[in-house]
């Protein structure tokens, strides 16, 4: 029996957040992250090749993701033998190629490139007076990092962040083992439908795994009780989810240690579309996505273009009741008045390797996952299925694992 069954089983519902029909929301007190002063840059360094066993997730129900406790089933889940070992990988020194120092003419000195933020070696060109003989390249250094003087405390707070003059709210989580000294991974978590992000951290197992594996990890609200993937699935239609997320990260980066290489997203139920929708439009900023219980929608409702190749790994049952796992029409439980088109999950498996230009066919890869291996930058796309599932979470260290193998090129 694989873990990602194991976890499946261990569920346990509130009876108060069952389909979402009764809010599952803590109240937040908005209280920003203070500002810090920044010191001397540091290099990012290799991603950590590590592996731990997660907290046990709770159950959700319809789009909206009961938010229950978590079972403590989970936490007497076998840290050995019972699951196949998660698979770890790390990079070498990462680098940002600088720009070649350009050839010069008549007087002028050489010019010196540079690599972004990245401290990096210079090209310089002929000497002056006449045609002078192009430089050579630079050599790139690896990202530089600013890290606050003063770093954050350890433990949950709750911070906002300004997004078109409206203050967003997210619950903000930094484990013990954070020094402020080295840039860490950067974990946004968002939750389903009608719910929050108190729910989702009670929910989702990734608060356990922020302590084992050092990352810090967010837990955003949404407005109006969903996020807007186009269309769907806020009211106005007008809310700024993909400004709230780049924004998020900007702010959380300006006052903690953050690896900008090593930023993820993961969700459960619509948590898991703005999972899918930072894939197709924030590649830049989002590292790889862990979505779980939702599947991309028909083109021309969502289109899909990311700036680059992504890794994304998709947690589905097979007897979904609210986002069929063959795809299909859905209404969403919050009364808006619309229907969305998913492609289904195998469809949404298909698209992404697409997407990716991935060639061969998918390797089984054990816990029910199948896995494309061949794509373009290295990416993965990863499908994981419970046969007899439901409207699920999936597994978090499944997901971290895979997550963490990619760090953005």
């Amino acid at each position: 029996m694989s873990r990602y069954r194991l976890i499946s089983q261990s569920i346990v519902l509130s009876s108060s957040c069952v389909f979402g029909l009764v809010a599952c929301s803590q109240g937040n007190q908005a209280s920003g992250v203070g500002s810090q002063t920044p010191t001397p840059s540091v290099a990012i360094p290799a991603a950590a090749n590590s592996s731990g066993a997660s907290a046990g997730v709770a159950g959700s129900g319809g789009w909206a993701g009961a938010a229950g406790a978590a079972s403590s089933a989970m936490s007497a889940l076998p840290r050995g033998g019972a699951r196949a070992a998660s698979p770890s990988g790390g990079t070498g020194a990462i680098a940002r190629a600088g720009s070649s120092a350009a050839a010069s003419s008549g007087a002028g000195a050489g010019a010196v490139d540079n690599a972004g933020a990245g401290a990096a070696g210079s090209g310089i060109a002929g000497a002056a007076g006449g045609a002078g003989d192009a430089g050579t390249s630079g050599t790139a250094g690896p990202i530089a990092v600013v890290c606050p003087e003063q770093a954050l405390a350890p433990g949950r707070t709750t911070g906002t962040v300004d997004v078109d003059g409206v203050a967003r709210t997210f619950i903000l989580y930094v484990p013990a083992s954070y020094s402020g000294k080295e840039p860490v991974p950067f974990v946004t978590d968002w939750h389903p439908l009608m719910a929050s992000g108190a729910a989702e951290e009670s929910m989702s197992g990734y608060k356990a795994l922020a302590d084992e594996e050092g990352f810090i990890i967010a837990w955003p609200d949404a407005l109006e009780g969903g996020w807007n993937i186009g269309p769907c699935c806020t009211r106005s239609g007008m809310v700024d989810d993909l400004g709230f997320a780049k924004a998020l990260v900007a702010h959380v980066s300006s006052r903690a240690c953050i690896d900008p290489k090593r930023v993820y997203a993961t969700g459960i139920s619509m948590g898991g579309g703005m999972s899918h929708y930072l894939a197709c439009n924030a590649a830049d900023v989002f590292a790889a996505v862990a979505p779980a219980a939702f599947d991309l929608l028909t083109e021309d409702e969502e289109p899909c273009h990311p700036s680059r190749p992504i890794s994304v790994i998709s947690f589905r049952g097979t007897s979904d009741p609210v986002v069929p796992y063959a795809g299909g029409e859905s209404r969403p439980p919050n009364g808006l008045n619309v229907t969305i088109h998913f492609l289904g999950a195998e469809e949404t498996f298909k698209k992404w390797s697409e997407l990716n230009e991935c060639t061969g066919t998918p390797t089984e890869t054990g816990n029910g996952c199948q896995t494309f291996t061949q794509c373009k930058g290295g990416v993965e796309v990863t499908l994981c299925t419970q046969q007899g599932g439901g409207h699920d979470p999936g597994d978090p260290m499944l997901g971290w694992a895979m997550m963490k193998k990619h760090p953005m090129p």
